[in-house]
C-alpha cells in the first residue's frame, strides 16, 4: 500500500515532499541540490564547510542555542554531504514541528560565517581528514572513486589540506549565494503534520532569487591500485565496477547483482571468503547509484599474502553467477532486497532519506515503485552483468 504521499514544486522552484503518519513524530529535512560532483577540483571540500558552517550560528542564534532549541525539545539533529546532495535534517515530537521549520530554515538563510569560528572549524575539518585516512577501511572506501572517475568525482568529497586552505570566507558566502536559492532547494518532511500548513511555511519564508548549480566534468575509468603503509596489521582491499545509471531499468539489476554478491552473511562471497575458506571477517558490498554516477562495490579486510586470492576469488564467483545462477536464487535475493526496502520505512528518518535521494535522481514517488521494479529483473541480465570485463581495484596492505 502507498502511503499519504504529497510533492508540489512552489513558483519559486522549490520542491516540497511530504509523507503523511500518525505517530506523534515528524523528521524534517533542508537540503540543496548540489555536492562534491558540482566542486572544481581546486576548491574541494567546499560543499562540506559550508555545510558545517551552517551550524555555527545565525543573527538569532549561536551554535549552542541551534542544538538547543532542537534538542532540549526531544529532538535530534544532524547534516550530511554527499556527491549531489548536502542536507540539514531533525527528528522532533511533531508538536514541535514548527520550531523544526523554524531553526532549520533560519540556518540554511542566515548563516554568519563567522570568521573566527569559521577557522576553527576548519581545524576541525583537518582532524575529520586525518581520522579518514588514519581509519584503513575508510580509507579503502573513500578512495575507491580515484580509481573509477578522473576529474572532480576522483577527489576526495572532504578536500585535502590544500583545497581546505585555499577556502577563505569569501569564496565560502561566494558559493552559499550562489547555491542556497530556492530553486535548488527541497524541504521534505515524514511524520505527523499538514500538507497545506507546510507549503504556507514554505511560501511565506523563502523569496523569488534564483541560484545555479555548476556543473563539473569527470569522466569514467578503470584502474588497479596497491598502496602500502606502515603500521597497519591487515590489508583492506576494494573491488568496484561500473553499473548503469538511475533511472536506467538495469540499475535495479545492479542492485540485485550487488546484494547476491555480498549482501550480507548469505552472499555468495561471505560464504566463499569467510566461511568457507576463512580469509576474512569483514565482506560486505554497496551499490553507489545516482542519474550521475554508478557503482558497485565489494570490500574485504583480509591478509596481506590473500589479497590476490581474494581478487581471483571476486571474479570466479562472479563467472559463476554469470553461469550458473538460478530462478529460485533470484527470487531469494529479490526478496530480500524487498524486505529491506520495507525495513527501510520503519523509521520516519531513514524513510525521509530515501524520498530525498529518489528526488535528487528524479522524483521522490519513484521510491515506491522498487518493489515492482525489482520484481521485474530478468536473469539474463543479472547473468549478463556479472560477466564483468572491466573493473577497478584499489588495496592498503601492510608495509
Amino acid at each position: 500500500m502507498i502511503p499519504k504521499f504529497y510533492r508540489k514544486v512552489l513558483k519559486n522552484g522549490m520542491t516540497l515532499i511530504f509523507e503523511k503518519r500518525d505517530l506523534p513524530i515528524v523528521s524534517v529535512v533542508f537540503a540543496v541540490r548540489n555536492g562534491g560532483i558540482n566542486e572544481k577540483i581546486s576548491e574541494k571540500g567546499i560543499s562540506h564547510f559550508i555545510e558545517h558552517m551552517l551550524y555555527k550560528g545565525t543573527p538569532k542564534r549561536n551554535s549552542r542555542k541551534i542544538a538547543e532549541e532542537i534538542e532540549k525539545n526531544g529532538g535530534e539533529m544532524n547534516g550530511f554531504t554527499d556527491e549531489s546532495i548536502t542536507a540539514f535534517w531533525c527528528k522532533m515530537p511533531s508538536r514541535h514541528l514548527s520550531l523544526a521549520l523554524d531553526v532549520l530554515s533560519d540556518m540554511i538563510k542566515n548563516p554568519l560565517f563567522d570568521e573566527t569560528e569559521l577557522e576553527k572549524e576548519r581545524k576541525v575539518i583537518f582532524e575529520e581528514i586525518k581520522m579518514r585516512k588514519d581509519t584503513p577501511s575508510t580509507y579503502i572506501l573513500d578512495n575507491i572513486q580515484k580509481q573509477l572517475y578522473n576529474g572532480t568525482l576522483g577527489e576526495n568529497l572532504i578536500g585535502t589540506h590544500e583545497t581546505m586552505n585555499s577556502i577563505d570566507r569569501k569564496k565560502i558566502i561566494e558559493k552559499f549565494k550562489q547555491i542556497y536559492q530556492p530553486n535548488n532547494m527541497i524541504l521534505g518532511i515524514v511524520g505527523d503534520a499538514n500538507f497545506e500548513e507546510i507549503v504556507r511555511f514554505a511560501e511565506k519564508n523563502f523569496g523569488k532569487t534564483k541560484g545555479k548549480v555548476p556543473k563539473v566534468k569527470f569522466a569514467l575509468q578503470n584502474n588497479s591500485k596497491i598502496e602500502r603503509r606502515k603500521g597497519i596489521n591487515q590489508a583492506n582491499l576494494v573491488f568496484a565496477y561500473h553499473v548503469p545509471l538511475s533511472g536506467n531499468k538495469q540499475s535495479y539489476t545492479a542492485e540485485v547483482l550487488g546484494t547476491l554478491m555480498a549482501s550480507g552473511g548469505s552472499s555468495r562471497l561471505f560464504h566463499e571468503i569467510r566461511d568457507k575458506r576463512n580469509l576474512a571477517y569483514a565482506v560486505k558490498g554497496d551499490s553507489n547509484i545516482s542519474k550521475y554516477f554508478a557503482y558497485n562495490i565489494i570490500y574485504v579486510g583480509t591478509t596481506k599474502q590473500n589479497v590476490e586470492v581474494v581478487r581471483k576469488l571476486i571474479l570466479k564467483e562472479f563467472e559463476k553467477v554469470s553461469k550458473e545462477l538460478t530462478e529460485e536464487e533470484l527470487n531469494q535475493i529479490k526478496e530480500q532486497l524487498i524486505g529491506n526496502y520495507h525495513l527501510s520505512m520503519e523509521d520516519s528518518q531513514s524513510q525521509l532519506i530515501n524520498l530525498l535521494m529518489n528526488e535528487i535522481d528524479s522524483d521522490a514517488r519513484e521510491f515506491y515503485n522498487f518493489e515492482k521494479n525489482i520484481k521485474a529483473v530478468k536473469l539474463s541480465d543479472v547473468k549478463k552483468m556479472a560477466k564483468i570485463k572491466k573493473y577497478s581495484f584499489l588495496a592498503l596492505v601492510p608495509e
